[in-house]
């Protein structure tokens, strides 16, 4: 569906939807006040009136065209307010994931040069004023919690801010309105500092004209109605969530609700039940585990019942892409979807109409489970560089295991990893198409191209090349007009005897094992590939159960040959169809998960390889002493 209101900016897209939505009383955004457990809406004249009033604050600080607001906040109603205010002002949006640390968190406030610091909980708070002295440019903090200390002239609580704001917006209201107004498409919009597994943050500088353009292609092809509902958890301050769970839901006048966090996205499902949905894989992963374990510990019969509903259910679905279901097909999908199927709807709300997943691939096995189920999952593909879409499947005729087709305006082109030529090029407006290429690194031009990092012109030019391509680091093909992605260029490991291996694809086999949680895949320079797996601990406790396994506890059971026995099983089954230089001989159980806490991944839920590497390096070693 196209966007309520056509737009080059974002003060353009906010201020047409205010004019469009006032005086109808109408919700835009809801969260759940901690106190009265109570989901609370926010209409857009209440949303306006707050937008307004955070820009006469930060006007009054000095706040004007080209300068940076930072933030650090978990996906509350106070981000939305704050970015808005900073797009009217034609200033420049640095937010920051949660789980950095503070000295990560100076790095980007002191580099992007923010001289005001927005702060969610009193966590955030603390890091804001431990950062303080560090960031000359920093004059003012504001605290969306209460504030425990006084006597800090540069520390502001939420509230007080809103109140400064109101009344100086009031005086100031014919300038303010007039930078929005002043605001050009090439006008940077965001700085997003990319998460690092490798190396320092860089500030990827994205502009009006790159969140605008990417926004109406990829409404140009999804669809959303005013009549939806997004519950939005993943992190705003990543690109995925800021175009598609964000500006994007704006744009059609779907509502969001805000999750409490992402640990009660379980909870928050059934109580907010969306429409739509906006994920990574994991979420999808876990719910299929879970259903996989629950199968696989159950009796014949319910494994008869569960192989016959995922059988009928995919027939349904593919004769549905194919013209139609019949009537028979129709009535034993129906028995399907109330044996089955209907648990997994109502655990993800029972009015999900479509998911949307990228960030990381979705295995194919994963996105014919839930077509099969009944709820269609869209997977992009995209980077922060390229604000972020470059690529989704068709929602008429998705193929599982792609990420679909090239998004209008886009070219995509397949280079070649030994002399650097061209050997396929697709655009958008060729959709939809029958292209078949060699594999190469995935390059792209476009409107939604990033204006370069910032304060950083060498890694801009290693970006974008002379012909104005940008590199994307990722290999991929051509597959019948489908774009499918092999894996990271940088991930890409050299055995001893000069194999090419992309890890990627092996770990992605074992996404659907339910005993498996995360794996990593070790092989560089090695004489033979390993893994480094992280259990799932429900599953292994309840097999311990089921078979009088003794222990005391996880520690225990990674240990125990009969748990040992489980996995060994499974990386044989997968080794007798791989290829010889890429089958895993041998495995170690590890009981820590890995986490961003831990730093062995990146806020976008990214395996940081080096620092599992690292950090696991004798447990490496001496699966490199014997093979299984």
């Amino acid at each position: 569906m196209p966007s309520l209101v056509q737009f080059e900016t974002m003060p353009q897209l906010y201020l047409g939807l205010v004019d469009r939505f006032r005086g109808q009383n109408r919700t835009v955004l809801r969260y759940k006040n901690v106190k009265t457990k109570e989901w609370i809406g926010i209409t857009w004249d209440e949303l306006h009136q707050q937008v307004t009033a955070m820009a006469g604050f930060l006007h009054s600080q000095g706040i004007r065209h080209g300068d940076r607001v930072g933030i650090i906040s978990e996906n509350r109603p106070e981000w939305a307010v704050t970015d808005l205010a900073t797009q009217l002002l034609g200033a420049v949006n640095v937010s920051l994931y949660t789980t950095l640390p503070t000295s990560q968190a100076s790095y980007i406030v002191k580099d992007s040069g923010s001289k005001v610091f927005v702060a969610s909980t009193s966590y955030q708070v603390r890091k804001a004023r431990e950062l303080f002295d560090d960031c000359p440019d920093l004059k003012t903090v504001v605290a969306m919690s209460a504030l425990r200390k006084e006597g800090e002239d540069h520390m502001l609580q939420w509230n007080d801010v809103l109140a400064q704001g109101a009344a100086y917006f009031a005086e100031h209201e014919a300038e303010i309105m007039g930078m929005a107004e002043a605001t050009k498409p090439h006008d940077i919009s965001a700085l997003i500092y990319t998460s690092g597994t490798t190396g320092t943050p860089k500030g990827v500088m994205l502009t009006h004209q790159n969140f605008s353009r990417n926004v109406l292609s990829s409404l140009e092809r999804l669809p959303l109605f005013e009549t939806d509902h997004h519950l939005s958890f993943l992190p705003l301050c990543h690109s995925f969530e800021r175009v598609g769970g964000y500006i994007a839901m704006l744009a059609a006048g779907v509502t969001i609700s805000y999750a409490e966090s992402v640990d009660a996205v379980s909870k928050n499902l059934p109580e907010v039940r969306p429409t739509v949905m906006v994920s990574v894989p994991r979420l999808f992963e876990r719910v299929y585990n879970v259903i996989a374990k629950s199968v696989e510990e159950g009796s014949p019969m319910k494994k008869r019942i569960f192989d016959w509903s995922v059988a009928t259910g995919s027939k349904y679905a593919k004769a549905e892409l194919n013209g139609g279901a019949g009537f028979f097909l129709s009535q034993k999908k129906a028995i399907a979807h109330k044996l089955v199927f209907s648990k997994l709807h109502e655990k993800l709300g029972g009015r999900v109409q479509y998911a949307v997943s990228g960030g990381a691939a979705l295995p194919k096995a994963i996105g014919e489970f839930f077509l099969a189920a009944g709820i269609k999952i869209i997977e992009g593909y995209g980077l922060t560089e390229t604000s972020p879409v470059l690529s989704f499947n068709p929602m008429d005729a998705p193929r599982y295991g792609t990420v679909g087709h090239v998004l209008p305006e886009v070219t995509i082109g397949i280079q070649s990893l030994t002399d650097g030529s061209i050997i396929a090029e697709q655009t958008g407006e060729a959709y939809p198409s029958n292209l078949t290429s060699e594999a190469g690194e995935i390059v792209a031009k476009g409107p939604n191209i990033m204006k370069g990092y910032w304060n950083n012109d060498e890694a801009t030019a290693e970006a974008i090349d002379a012909d104005g391509w940008y590199h994307s680091g990722d290999v991929g093909r051509f597959e019948d007009g489908y774009l499918r992605i092999t894996d990271r260029i940088k991930h890409m490991m050299v055995s001893k005897g000069g194999k090419n291996i992309y890890p990627g694809p092996i770990e992605e086999t074992f996404k659907t094992f339910p005993f498996i949680d995360q794996i990593t895949v070790i092989g560089e320079g090695r004489e033979y590939l390993t893994a480094l797996v992280v259990p799932s601990h429900d599953a292994v406790r309840q097999y311990a159960k089921d078979n009088n396994v003794p222990h005391s506890g996880i520690k225990d059971l990674v240990a125990h040959d009969d748990i040992r026995a489980i996995y060994k099983k499974e990386f044989r089954r997968y080794s007798r169809q791989a290829a010889s230089h890429e089958k895993i001989r041998d495995f170690a159980l590890i009981e820590e998960p890995f986490t961003v806490d831990n730093g062995m991944m990146t806020p976008t839920m990214k395996l940081k390889r080096r620092s599992i590497e690292g950090h696991y390096a004798d447990v490496i070693d001496e699966m490199y002493a014997g093979v299984i």
